[in-house]
């Protein structure tokens, strides 16, 4: 059987007050189209479907509308749990009907202990499980038990699920947490602060497949079938250089046979630019991804006027600027009291970038004579 692991859509989200929801629509396209192209038994989204537990009313109608597509048009099984960004409430409202349609919210403690049994021909019954994001405290509550971290938690909630296995089953777990040793990013929200979130995969060996969720980058932990799918698109500049999309996973009567990257490609990039204001501008003039979310680092050592403003003449979706060039060399104390010992240069510079030539030399020693009249007073 082929089933199609992603997770962390973040639907709602903003990046520096830019609504993505425009991105998401297209990127989720590419993925119902992998699916008309490429037929799968299942598609699994192993939380944080939504960016917040409110989310706004675009966000829901897109879900809807993948929903649609995906279970009805399709006629595709859809498994969802919750993440830390969604309300397991909400999201699971009318689960108990809508299995009947295809779509499976796993979102409370009971229906983690009823998989979801999907029968295929190659690799007979697949029972899949689904963890719904939980933190210690809400175990405890529900299970009377003593746990106080996430790894005791998911040790427990674990042995619960393979307590119900049948041998007839393949098996896969579908989890939202911090494995420890992972690599995180920055557009991620801590699970708790001190490390106190971190689950060990060896909670999860006995699984055929593990599909997570949570954090944004591609990677596998433990073994090759304990795998994060990464989020669907770039959600910070520190996720440049990541490759984006979903996994495509196989298994046999055997179990665990591969899982394949399936590259998902959003309409703008985050990237990140930096070099002199000048250069950035003529390069911006061809380059074919203008449009791109930027953060931009100026090198410049000399002060801007309106740097904001003249990147956007070629580069519209600057979202960030940096200016690091203004401390090259020195120490930020250094810097300062270098910048207020310069007050005659930083005026040059400004006089230069409002009239775009240089102050005359009577217009120089005049401002020099002001300076220093005011520094004495």
């Amino acid at each position: 059987m082929k089933f199609i692991h992603t997770s962390d859509w973040h639907l709602g989200r903003q990046f520096h007050s830019v609504s993505l929801i425009a991105d998401q629509q297209a990127v989720l396209a590419q993925l119902i189209a992998f699916i008309r192209e490429n037929p799968v038994d299942a598609v699994v989204v192993a939380g944080d479907i939504y960016d917040r537990s409110v989310p706004p009313t675009v966000a829901i109608e897109l879900l809807n509308q993948v929903v649609n597509q995906v279970c009805d048009e399709l006629n595709t099984p859809m498994i969802l749990i919750p993440g830390n960004h969604d309300g397991a409430e909400r999201l699971g409202f009318g689960a108990g009907q809508m299995k009947h349609a295809g779509l499976h919210i796993i979102s409370h403690f009971d229906e983690m202990l009823k998989p979801v049994v999907i029968h295929t021909k190659s690799a007979g019954e697949v029972a899949f499980y689904g963890i719904p994001y939980s933190d210690p405290e809400a175990v405890r509550a529900a299970f009377k038990t003593s746990v106080s971290t996430h790894d005791e938690a998911h040790e427990f909630l674990s042995q619960k699920v393979r307590e119900q296995f049948s041998p007839q089953q393949k098996q896969v777990l579908i989890s939202h947490c911090f494995v420890d040793g992972a690599i995180e990013s920055e557009s991620e929200r801590p699970l708790s602060i001190g490390g106190s979130d971190r689950v060990s995969y060896e909670h999860f060996t006995d699984f055929d497949y593990v599909a997570l969720g949570h954090l944004h980058q591609p990677q596998q932990r433990g073994a090759a079938y304990i795998r994060y799918s990464g989020s669907l698109m770039k959600y910070s500049f520190s996720e440049q250089h990541q490759k984006k999309g979903m996994t495509l996973v196989e298994l046999n009567q055997d179990g665990f046979v591969a899982a394949e990257p399936v590259g998902l490609t959003a309409p703008h990039e985050m990237r990140i630019i930096e070099g002199e204001l000048n250069d950035i501008l003529e390069q911006g003039k061809t380059d074919p991804k203008n449009q791109d979310y930027l953060l931009v680092r100026l090198m410049d050592k000399h002060a801007i006027l309106n740097p904001m403003e003249k990147l956007r003449s070629v580069y519209p979706n600057v979202l960030h600027l940096e200016k690091p060039g203004m401390l090259i060399g020195v120490e930020q104390e250094m810097a300062a009291a270098r910048l207020a010992r310069s007050e005659i240069d930083m005026f040059r510079d400004f006089f230069t970038e409002v009239q775009d030539c240089e102050l005359s030399a009577e217009q120089d020693s005049a401002i020099k004579t002001i300076i220093n009249q005011l520094s004495q007073q």
